[in-house]
């Protein structure tokens, strides 16, 4: 019994021994080894210089980097299971001023019960939220601290496809994270809470915990509000992020910071798109337009002197008002459509004066109109 169990272990300790010695042990010492007391190693000539480019980057860095926060939202979810639980999300915000304002974006503190902002020097700090407009992803929230280092805001109206930018944030909880791309293109993206229009494409890598933080320009001023990414089904950047541009947001932050609200502008009209064929049919000057249906009494078009309809019709089975002014633009800016008067109306605020052209009959006219607010009106 025990010659079968006595061959195979001479067999296996022979092979073992055989190639070990073959093919040597990493541990123990051969003989062409050296030991010298002192490596000759090749190092660089002095310290390293930096790029153009790269001096960019650390400039921006250096100088951003202190104004971006980390926000941490703490709210309450169901569980079908355990039934109310804690949960915890992350994004970023940046100082706007030196009495603790912070702005973001509004789905990094929504449905928030408890916030916390953690300064790029480790303090860490309760927030309250001083206002917020869903519809624009915006929020202003604020630490009790003072003497803080507030970012430049920059211009977005000029920006350019090609034009390097940067985003700082904590993506996935990673405080003060650069990454670096350029513009892709200028584009209106729908979101989760409303249109952003021309927003920042860019392939600066943004991740979840980027919301809400900054993107720069090559000298360290916010063109935009990193607010969303492409993901292409993973939570993680495929090369297509979305910045809300800064100046969309420098028009609400009086509003917010004052009001808690954007007191949103509003003409004080219920209207009609008009087609080429609803034109023709009607016997409009103009093929394209707004028709006045209803002018809101004592709203602002009521107070410009404009008509609204009075000849009862109907389109299809649906009852209007016909026999308005026909609003063709404000501020030269083409109205064809009730999207293009939203986006005119959120280039200004409640009592901004701006010139309507109306067609009234075959009558082309300027009209000044001072805004009211949106919640004023019917």
């Amino acid at each position: 019994m025990l010659r079968p169990l006595v061959i195979a272990t001479v067999i296996v300790t022979g092979v073992y021994v055989y190639t070990s010695h073959r093919s040597g042990n990493a541990f123990s010492p051969a003989g062409w080894i050296t030991r010298p007391q002192h490596l000759e190693l090749t190092q660089a000539a002095g310290p390293e210089t930096l790029s153009p480019q790269e001096q960019t980057n650390i400039d921006v860095y250096r100088r951003v980097v202190p104004s971006v926060v980390n926000v941490t939202s703490r709210t309450v979810q169901y569980d079908f299971f355990y039934g109310v639980v804690p949960a915890e999300g992350q994004g970023s915000g940046f100082i706007i001023d030196k009495e603790g304002h912070i702005l973001t974006n509004y789905h990094v503190i929504a449905n928030a019960q408890r916030l916390e902002v953690t300064l790029h020097d480790r303090k860490r700090y309760g927030a309250r939220v001083v206002g917020f407009d869903r519809s624009h992803d915006l929020a202003v929230i604020q630490i009790p601290e003072h003497d803080l280092a507030p970012v430049t805001l920059g211009d977005s109206s000029h920006l350019q496809v090609g034009m390097n930018v940067f985003a700082i944030g904590n993506p996935f909880g990673l405080n003060g994270t650069m990454t670096r791309g350029i513009i892709s293109s200028i584009r209106s993206v729908r979101t989760q809470t409303g249109d952003i229009d021309n927003a920042i494409q860019t392939d600066a890598a943004i991740n979840p915990g980027n919301s809400g933080g900054p993107l720069l320009n090559s000298r360290g001023d916010v063109i935009g509000i990193n607010t969303m990414i492409a993901t292409g089904g993973v939570e993680q950047s495929a090369g297509i992020g979305f910045a809300i541009p800064i100046n969309s947001a420098r028009a609400a932050l009086n509003d917010l910071v004052q009001f808690g609200h954007i007191r949103r502008p509003a003409v004080g009209v219920r209207t009609l798109p008009i087609t080429p064929e609803l034109a023709q049919q009607m016997g409009l000057a103009a093929d394209y337009g707004l028709l006045i249906v209803q002018v809101v009494p004592g709203g602002p078009a009521d107070h410009a002197g404009l008509h609204g309809g009075n000849q009862r019709a109907y389109l299809g089975n649906t009852p209007i008002t016909v026999g308005g002014d026909l609003l063709i633009a404000i501020d030269g800016q083409t109205v064809e459509t009730q999207q293009d008067l939203a986006r005119i109306m959120d280039q200004h605020k409640a009592g901004d004066t701006v010139t309507a052209t109306v067609i009234r009959g075959k009558k082309k006219m300027d009209v000044k109109i001072t805004l009211g607010e949106a919640q004023q009106q019917a």
